[in-house]
């Protein structure tokens, strides 16, 4: 049936501007030939492929080297060599990693490994305990503080004490660190157009690389070991706090700002007693966003050989225990929301403060006090006496929960195998297999040149070159076969975050029950550090790249689904009401109004599922996605494979900057 809805208010703007009359028809042929030459490039590629397929393939083995790899290795030996005579090493790079390192053994020997001349820490259990519950309770609640309390407890429990303080050591000080720079930086953004504009560009591409990115060049300078694993933290867990804060600062009222200007106040006193008060909760909210990023990256770190849960959980990974794996994945789990509690409560506090004045600070001051003193008392007694340093018992609770995580794994697989492994097979030969072949037997200039067609057909002529160099940049690696590989994992994986996400995604847009519901569930998906989704798919689907697949369809499915949904309840209710006049059904409602209508955050969505799949899908080399994982993750085990480890990391960079700037493009062609 034809239906007839309203048209969004740009809509007639935008087609005034290409042609006063007859714009619809125009619209609409442009609409049909695009999707002509989208079908006519796919059409000729799968030509050409049947033709030419196994031919200029550009395909290496697993142990082999190109020109460029072997010159990575040599600059990574004559770095090794010259590292203490080197002026730019000896006065720089040098000075940065003691500094980093002295301020990591410092937090370490304050909260997780023995001092000097002492077999236990500064604070022990009862003292770090002590402290997380008055913290919690001073900048949130009551509630917030037994959440802690019983949070650090449990880690204790599981038998993963010291690892647990070793992991929460480099996350503070990789978010003290980045804040250092961070709030600075956003400060100044949100004053500065200028500047503004000169950050966003450094930004967006530090949140487009994948984590696995930054481990490799980093190690080049600063060594593999802590030092390495921080500084590569806080580049990862920096930008939310600059751009939140600039954020903030630019939400202000400006005639706020404007009274405090018109009573004499200097820019200084303006920024100290108005902007920064005003922007308060925001900023903390970007804070928030901080640790938990910090918290996802150090546990990634682990792989060049950082402390903590991570190294627990990768070297679990890398021998298939599942059950030890999921006790520590757990345990990063509770660290990361016992985090995002007690910093989001934190933003709570602030507002309350600020509305209630001082009958908020009367009663809670001397409670405050007793606190502290109640906190202080048991950080002198962990200091003092082994058995308030030392966590007492054997870890039982962990054993116990990796035996139970052990059963349910081999339960799950004598009983669900039949069911897991059909879902595997379908989606591996019917959507997975078919493609990788396509790009891996297709010549490399049969693919590179697809790529730069759909980009430039979907992103315009910009995205087009952005693909083109690209695709040259990614020959140059010498890794040409395993990136298509990730590329073909990435696809499908990225296909089956938007199938989710709409169905999801439509659901709560339509329903605020729904979304009620499901967000709280996602926001909580989205605190969960990457390695903690491979175990349970580890255990139903084995180590195989169908796993990491799944795995990342989880991780990136929340940020799809709550794009989608916003963008459905920002379809106007009147338009609704006019298709349901009109007599749409619910069915074309949603594929003839609401769906057309939220199309740029249909790409939005796509975009940012396209670059968390690609992380995701990178980790997935530690349980058999092979590809570019395995060659980054060989690069930091095998010295003579590091060079190639070091050129995937690239080609993950190149195949991130690629999806980035054609999706971005199309979105922008879509709102437009």
């Amino acid at each position: 049936m034809t239906v007839a809805v309203e048209k969004p208010e740009n809509a007639d703007k935008a087609d005034k501007v290409d042609k006063p009359e007859g714009s619809a028809p125009v619209a609409g042929a442009r609409r049909i030939s695009r999707r002509m030459m989208l079908a006519a490039i796919l059409v000729a590629w799968l030509v050409l492929f049947a033709v030419l397929r196994g031919k200029h393939t550009l395909t290496l083995a697993a142990a082999d080297l190109t020109d460029l790899h072997r010159w990575f290795n040599d600059v990574n030996d004559s770095i090794g060599a010259d590292r203490n005579s080197n002026p730019l090493f000896l006065y720089f790079f040098n000075e940065i990693r003691l500094v980093i390192d002295n301020l990591v053994t410092f937090v370490q020997d304050l909260i997780s490994q023995s001092s000097a001349g002492r077999s236990v820490p500064q604070i022990g259990w009862l003292g770090v305990v002590g402290i997380a519950g008055y913290v919690s309770w001073a900048v949130g609640n009551w509630r917030v503080a037994l959440l802690a309390v019983a949070g650090f407890t449990f880690l204790g429990l599981q038998g993963l004490w010291q690892e647990s303080m070793d992991t929460l050591a480099l996350t503070l000080s990789a978010v003290f660190v980045a804040l250092l720079f961070a709030i600075p930086l956003g400060v100044w953004a949100g004053l500065s157009d200028r500047f503004n504009r000169i950050m966003t560009p450094f930004l967006d591409f530090m949140q487009t690389m994948p984590t696995f990115v930054y481990l490799a060049p980093l190690t080049l300078f600063f060594l593999i070991g802590p030092a390495s694993a921080t500084i590569a933290t806080l580049i990862y867990a920096a930008p939310p706090a600059i751009r939140i804060t600039a954020h903030a600062i630019r939400s202000v009222p400006e005639t706020t700002v404007e009274a405090a200007d018109s009573m004499g106040a200097t820019q200084r006193q303006t920024l100290l007693k108005v902007l920064l008060p005003m922007s308060r909760r925001t900023v903390v909210m970007g804070i928030n966003q901080t640790i938990m990023a910090a918290l996802a990256m150090v546990t990634i770190a682990a792989l060049i050989d950082a402390p903590g849960l991570g190294k627990t959980v990768v070297q679990a990974l890398q021998s298939l225990d599942v059950g030890t794996a999921f006790n520590a994945g757990l345990a990063i789990v509770v660290m990361a929301i016992v985090l995002d509690r007690v910093t989001t409560a934190a933003s709570g506090r602030a507002e309350a403060a600020r509305s209630s004045g001082n009958r908020f600070l009367k009663w809670r001051r001397p409670l405050l006090a007793a606190g502290g003193v109640a906190a202080a008392v048991l950080v002198y007694l962990s200091h003092t006496y082994v058995w308030a340093a030392e966590f007492p018992g054997e870890g039982s609770t962990g054993s116990t929960i990796a035996r139970a995580a052990d059963n349910v794994t081999t339960w799950a697989q004598d009983n669900l195998s039949g069911v897991t492994n059909a879902f595997r097979d379908a989606i591996t030969n019917g959507l997975l297999n078919p493609f990788q072949t396509l790009l891996t037997d297709s010549p490399w200039w049969l693919v590179g040149a697809a790529l730069v067609g759909l980009g430039t057909v979907l992103g315009g002529w910009r995205a087009g070159v952005t693909t083109a160099v690209c695709v040259g940049l990614l020959v140059g690696t010498g890794v040409w076969s395993d990136g298509m590989t990730t590329l073909a994992s990435t696809v499908v994986a990225t296909v089956l975050v938007m199938l989710l996400g709409v169905v999801c995604g439509v659901w709560m847009g339509r329903s605020p029950l729904v979304d009620r519901l499901l967000r709280p569930t996602l926001d909580a998906a989205q605190v969960m550090p990457p390695f903690v989704y491979l175990v349970p798919f580890l255990a139903l689907f084995g180590a195989t790249r169908f796993t990491a697949i799944v795995a990342a369809v989880v991780y990136a499915a929340p940020v799809a689904i709550k794009i989608i949904a916003d963008g459905v309840r920002a379809v106007p209710e009147t338009t609704v009401e006019a298709a349901t006049a009109a007599g749409c059904n619910t069915w074309q409602i949603i594929t003839k109004v609401q769906l057309p209508m939220s199309r740029s955050a249909l790409t939005l969505a796509t975009n940012q599922g396209l670059i968390y799949v690609l992380s995701m899908v990178v980790v997935g080399g530690l349980v058999g996605a092979g590809a570019l994982g395995y060659d980054v993750v060989a690069g930091f085990s095998q010295g003579q494979l590091y060079g190639k480890g070091l050129a995937a990391g690239l080609a993950i960079v190149l195949l991130g900057v690629m999806f980035d700037r054609i999706t971005q493009a199309a979105a922008r062609r879509t709102s437009a």
